[in-house]
C-alpha cells in the first residue's frame, strides 16, 4: 500500500487519539473537584440542587439540602464544588460588597452625559405636554376644511364605474 492510501487512516487514528485523551483529562479534573470535598463545602448536584456537604466517604456523600434535610449522594452525582461566595450569592442572595460608590450607576441615564449644571438648566426648561391654546385649535380646523374642498372637486367613483380595463 502507498502512504497516500494509508494517510487517512493516520489522522483519523491521530484525532481519535486526541478525543479521548481530552475526555481522561476532564474525568481527571471532575474526580479531583470531588476529592476536594470537604464537610462544610457548598456543592450542586448534577440535577441543579445546592447543598451544604456534611460527610464525605469513599463513594458517597451526605449534604444538607436545608433546615432538617438530609439526603445520601454518590460522589459521580456531585457536578460543582462551589466557593463560599458563590455558593452565598447563589443560595442565600448575598452579595460580596466589592463596589464602591463609584462603581454605582445611577438610575437616570441624563446624569451619565450632562453635568450637574446643565442638568439643572434643563430641568429649568420644561416641556409642556398639555392641550395648546384656542388659537392652536383653529389651525388644523383650516387644515380640514382644505381637505374637505379638494376631496369635493375630485370626481367621486361608484361601484360602477371604474376606469380598470
Amino acid at each position: 500500500m502507498s502512504l497516500v492510501t494509508l494517510l487517512p487512516f493516520i489522522v483519523l487514528i491521530g484525532a481519535m487519539f486526541l478525543m479521548t485523551r481530552s475526555a481522561k483529562k476532564k474525568q481527571q479534573a471532575a474526580a479531583d473537584m470531588r476529592n476536594q470535598m470537604q464537610p462544610g463545602s457548598g456543592v450542586r448536584t448534577i440535577g441543579g440542587m445546592y447543598a451544604t456537604v456534611k460527610e464525605v466517604n469513599e463513594d458517597t456523600v451526605l449534604v444538607d439540602a436545608g433546615p432538617g434535610v438530609e439526603l445520601l449522594f454518590a460522589k459521580n452525582a456531585i457536578g460543582a464544588v462551589l466557593s463560599d461566595d458563590e455558593y452565598n450569592r447563589i443560595v442565600h442572595g448575598v452579595e460580596h460588597d466589592l463596589k464602591t460608590d463609584a462603581d454605582v450607576v445611577p438610575d437616570d441615564a441624563s446624569s451619565l452625559t450632562e453635568s450637574d449644571d446643565a442638568a439643572a438648566a434643563s430641568d429649568e426648561k420644561s416641556v409642556d405636554l398639555g392641550k395648546k391654546d384656542a388659537d392652536a385649535d383653529e389651525e388644523p380646523a383650516d387644515d380640514v376644511a382644505v381637505a374637505e374642498t379638494k376631496a369635493d372637486s375630485e370626481p367621486k367613483k361608484s361601484d360602477g364605474d371604474s376606469d380598470a380595463k
